[in-house]
């Protein structure tokens, strides 16, 4: 049965942002000026949104009043929640946050954590939240077709594929902690989440979730002997998480086909579209609006 919303929003979302550009953005096109980065990934979301009712909760870490001043002017104040910490509380703390902020809001039953430092395709997101709810068989949505899905052996393995008459969608093993899910989900899987701000590896704790690779011991032979980082995330995964490993619920990961919104990461964006075009659109567009 697909799940119902019938609360005042599509969607909750919490927004986390710091005032620093992340090494890999560095490099990419408005990396040195973080507010109008931030400003044009601000703007993406908001035109991918298209006519879903979103309300935001705003997590600003140590970020100056400016960037207060931005959510102001592109969100109305009866959907927008600003959340400061000063002086900044981190990376692991914030996503800590997150999962309060959205397992306590009765705003919506869909939520998304979403990062600072994503740029989205233009009237796309609705077909996250479509996809979210047409089965029962999806627990999570990510909008980044990571790139490492196609070029790293951990990735390598029998994939689940799906079609809505628009797009490709495939199961992944793991993504980053931007993401779509709803808040009874969040709630099932709320410890493993929080061992991200004790310590543990987002990639690990997806792992644990999706159950993929972490059974196989030929997989961490293979990483150890080369050296390779993969193994101490196998590890970390067991440690963290071994109940959800023995004994919890295999969960599906889908991401689309191509994606609906990058990480930007340049050596890691999503592939089959201009990102970097895209992001001199939304900067042209911007100092048009101004």
């Amino acid at each position: 049965m697909p799940r119902v919303t019938e609360m005042n929003y599509d969607l909750a979302i919490a927004y986390r942002i710091c005032p620093y550009v992340s090494k890999p953005a560095q490099g990419l096109p408005f990396a040195v000026d973080k507010l109008e980065l931030s400003e044009i990934c601000l703007r993406s979301l908001i035109a991918s949104l298209g006519s879903i009712r979103a309300k935001f909760w705003v997590l600003l870490d140590g970020c100056p009043e400016s960037y207060e001043e931005m959510f102001r002017r592109h969100i109305r104040p009866e959907d927008l929640v600003v959340l400061r910490f000063d002086p900044p509380i981190g990376n692991r703390a914030t996503f800590g946050r997150q999962i309060d902020v959205l397992t306590k809001q009765d705003c919506a039953s869909c939520v998304y954590f979403a990062e600072d430092d994503y740029v989205y395709v233009p009237d796309q997101f609705g077909a996250l939240v479509e996809f979210l709810n047409s089965s029962d068989d999806v627990d999570f949505v990510s909008p980044y077709d990571h790139p490492d899905c196609y070029r790293l052996y951990l990735h390598r393995k029998r994939k689940w594929l799906g079609t809505d008459g628009r797009r490709h969608w495939r199961t992944a093993s793991s993504t980053c902690l931007t993401f779509l899910t709803t808040r009874e989900t969040v709630r099932r899987y709320e410890s493993i989440f929080r061992s991200y701000s004790n310590g543990n590896d987002d990639c690990a704790l997806w792992l644990s979730m999706t159950k993929d690779r972490v059974f196989n011991p030929l997989v961490f032979i293979r990483y150890l002997c080369r050296q390779e980082f993969y193994w101490k995330i196998l590890v970390r995964a067991w440690i963290y998480c071994y109940r959800q490993l023995l004994f919890g619920h295999r969960a599906k990961l889908w991401v689309p086909v191509p994606g609906i919104a990058t990480h930007l990461d340049k050596n890691g964006l999503s592939p089959g579209i201009d990102w970097t075009d895209l992001m001199r659109q939304q900067s042209v567009s911007e100092l048009c609006n101004r």
